[in-house]
C-alpha cells in the first residue's frame, strides 16, 4: 500500500472527516475505496467500448437493385444468432 498527501479545501476536509465518521472508517480509507470504485468504473466501460467496437453489423446480401423481404432479413439475423 502507498500513502498520498492530498490536498484540498477546508471545507471539503472538513466534510470528508464528518462522512469518514459517519462510515465509520477513516478518511484515507474513504478515498482509497471512492477511487478504487471510480478506476473499476472505468475498467468496465473501456472494455465496453473496446467490445461494442469490434461489433460487426450484419450484412445483408443481395443482387443490386433488389430488397429482402421482412421474413428474410430476421431469418437472415436467427441464422446467425445461432
Amino acid at each position: 500500500m502507498k500513502n498520498v498527501t492530498v490536498s484540498m479545501e477546508d471545507g471539503v476536509a472538513d466534510w470528508a472527516r464528518m462522512e469518514a465518521a459517519r462510515r465509520n472508517t477513516s478518511v484515507s480509507k474513504m478515498l482509497g475505496e471512492i477511487l478504487a470504485e471510480k478506476m473499476q468504473r472505468q475498467n468496465a466501460y473501456q472494455k465496453a467500448m473496446r467490445d461494442a467496437l469490434k461489433f460487426e453489423p450484419i450484412a445483408f446480401e443481395t443482387p443490386p437493385g433488389q430488397y429482402l423481404t421482412r421474413d428474410e432479413i430476421y431469418g437472415q439475423r436467427s441464422n446467425r444468432l445461432r
